[in-house]
């Protein structure tokens, strides 16, 4: 890919990124008050972080059962209300166990 191709994908990513951004904003006047908008605009960062996250959390290891066990125990470490750092070094500590001995 030449220089040329890459500074127009960059371009092409910075004005579709500005525009899902700014076309709401000049669109919607006011406060949004019908309640399902309102509440799927809440979740849609959350579902879009799970539908990103949790692919690769399974595909990035070495073997997919390390990844699996390592989400299993890291929700139910987060579920019994551990930090954020406690949970991504149990789940680090699991994976890396888990990969080295199979």
């Amino acid at each position: 890919m030449d220089n040329r191709s890459i500074i127009i994908c960059i371009l092409l990513g910075i004005i579709t990124t500005n525009l899902i951004r700014v076309v709401p904003m000049l669109l919607i006047k006011g406060q949004i008050s019908n309640r399902f908008v309102r509440s799927f605009l809440y979740y849609v960062p959350y579902v879009t972080l799970a539908v990103m996250t949790f692919p690769s959390i399974i595909q990035t290891t070495l073997t997919p059962l390390s990844g699996t066990i390592a989400l299993i125990i890291g929700i139910i470490a987060a579920w019994r209300r551990l930090g954020l750092f406690p949970v991504a070094a149990i789940c680090c500590a699991i994976v890396y166990l888990i990969d080295s001995f199979c």
